[in-house]
């Protein structure tokens, strides 16, 4: 197991299966639109804007959806002014939680994320209070039957990935934040479709929590990403799949 928040992989079949997906291309207009306002509207010379129009493919989202999105962040278009901002905190077992937010009014969303914290078992961190146990990685999800294990690793070390790791149901790649374009267009060069690929926070040790303080956190997750404002959630909750299920 790399270690990569299984909460992470419960996001993804989440999105997959339930009525979600205006709302994940709500946010990801949001950062198409911050990440042209920030580099500008070329994706050859905006490394995030690159990223961002990546995940929005991925996504199948359409092509003047993504081309509207930078208008709006270059100014082209009319649009809201968005604001980045970070929180950190703690949730029930002290699992470390990481929230970023693009949000067109700044107290509504530390009111919100406070009031998650609060009403699940967690609190409110002040900024760098968790942040260190994390580092940023790309990392790709293909399904088993997408392909074998050879060729991956073909693919790992040809693309300058730095790993490659059995998830049970699917493989997982993991690699600089500055090679994911290089392995993305790798495996789609290949003709191997993804289940998901994106650039994340990976934590350095994770917390195994159990039975009602393992529901708990995952309410507490739940709540965080169904704020309107949410953009990214990261965590190192660790649990047991088949003890969740059940």
């Amino acid at each position: 197991m790399s270690g990569h928040s299984k909460w992470a992989t419960i996001k993804h079949k989440k999105g997959a299966t339930d009525a979600k997906r205006g709302k994940i291309f709500t946010r990801l207009i949001k950062e198409i639109t911050i990440a042209a306002k920030s580099g500008g509207g070329d994706p050859d010379g905006n490394p995030r804007l690159r990223t961002a129009i990546l995940a929005a493919k991925a996504e199948n989202m359409p092509a003047d959806n993504i081309k509207r999105a930078i208008q709006r962040g270059t100014g082209e278009l009319e649009g809201l002014s968005y604001e980045e901002l970070t929180y950190e905190g703690y949730g029930p077992g002290g699992v470390a939680i990481i929230i970023e937010v693009l949000t067109d009014n700044k107290n509504r969303a530390v009111s919100e994320v406070r009031h998650a914290f609060s009403k699940n078992g967690g609190n409110l961190g002040a900024d760098g209070a968790v942040s260190w146990m994390f580092t940023k990685k790309g990392v790709i999800s293909i399904d088993k039957d997408s392909a074998d294990e050879d060729k991956l690793m073909e693919i790992v070390l040809e693309s300058g990935a730095e790993d490659l790791n059995d998830e049970g149901t699917h493989w997982e790649i993991l690699c600089d934040p500055k090679d994911f374009e290089a392995v993305t267009d790798a495996l789609k060069a290949a003709k191997i479709k993804t289940e998901s690929a994106e650039v994340t926070k990976i934590a350095s040790t994770y917390t195994k929590l159990e039975g009602p303080q393992a529901n708990a956190m995952m309410r507490l997750l739940e709540t965080i990403e169904d704020l309107d404002d949410t953009q990214n959630v990261y965590s190192n909750f660790d649990f047991d799949e088949a003890q969740m299920a059940g």
